[in-house]
């Protein structure tokens, strides 16, 4: 599992696949779908299905595969491996959604949240399966949410293939306990693995499990957090634990909006302090904004 891809850009999503073997392409196969780090405040969410023959479920079994949460890091990385080596019959694929992306997505104008992130990733790896020539004929899915009203909403999209989606489905079904397995270790090397590409000043990098209610993490989040840009970008800032430190730690912003207060007609308008000038050319941006892609606004 290659993550360099990943990690050129920490600020987005990526998504990461094996090739599809002959077999799956010729034969029915059964797909599961399972998700790692929906909770965690610090890190990204992934979410991985894994497929293989129906005729081959037996020996998928024979591996052993079980929920990743059941099992050690070590196991875990053994049975990816034997998962990886089984080419000829198992492919997977997965979708890395960095903490940026979460949050943005979340915090956008129109209402998106985590139920509806997590549905419409799975049914994108879903469709990458299909467009990738496997002949998927069932889907096994770990719920989010209500199971059968997330049951009917997948049948919807995919009246042709026959879905099933069920509480704890990481533990019934093999083919979903292999998709855990392979978005945990996924998940787990991305934490592992992290570059920070911000100064966090000698700040110490025991971030706990990165759960909220994780006291190393939540004193890692308060050390962290610089009072003028926030967070680093491996901190999902949506989630309410930053929100909570940021309020009463970083320095507060006022947007006033002359256009409603009329005593306040004749203050400069926000973007005459963006607006383009001919001399002296501006100093060049501070890399916070180089890092997330922001640009400067001069007209609406």
């Amino acid at each position: 599992m290659d993550l360099c891809a990943f990690e050129r850009d920490t600020s987005g999503s990526c998504l990461l696949d094996s090739a599809v073997p002959a077999r799956c392409r010729t034969e029915p196969c059964c797909l599961g779908i399972d998700e790692a780090g929906r909770g965690p405040v610090l890190g990204p969410m992934v979410y991985g299905i894994c497929y293989c023959p129906m005729a081959r479920q037996g020996d998928l079994e024979a591996l052993k595969v079980a929920d990743s949460k059941t099992l050690t890091e070590a196991q875990r990385e053994q049975l990816f491996e034997q998962l990886n080596a089984a080419k000829d019959y198992v492919g997977w694929a997965l979708h890395i959604l960095s903490p940026n992306f979460v949050s943005t997505s979340m915090q956008q104008r129109a209402k998106y949240n985590l139920n509806a992130l997590s549905h419409d990733t799975a049914i994108g790896l879903i469709q990458h399966a299909l467009d990738s020539g496997v002949q998927v004929a069932e889907v096994f899915v770990d719920t989010v949410g209500p199971a059968e009203k997330y049951q009917e909403k997948l049948k919807r999209q995919f009246p042709g293939l026959e879905v099933t989606v069920r509480a704890k489905a990481d533990s019934l079904f093999p083919i979903v306990s292999a998709a855990s397995i392979c978005a945990k270790v996924a998940r787990d090397r991305a934490v592992k693995n992290w570059k920070f590409v911000e100064d966090l000043e000698g700040a110490a990098l025991d971030y706990g499990s990165g759960y909220p209610n994780d006291p190393k993490t939540k004193e890692w989040l308060a050390q962290s957090l610089d009072p003028i840009f926030g967070y680093p970008q491996f901190v999902r800032f949506s989630w309410s634990t930053a929100q909570t430190i940021l309020e009463s730690k970083a320095v507060p912003v006022h947007w006033d909006d002359s256009e409603d207060d009329s005593p306040q007609k004749s203050a400069r308008s926000l973007l005459s302090f963006f607006a383009r000038k001919d001399a002296p050319p501006q100093r060049p941006l501070h890399r916070f904004f180089h890092e997330r892609k922001l640009e400067t606004v001069t007209g609406l």
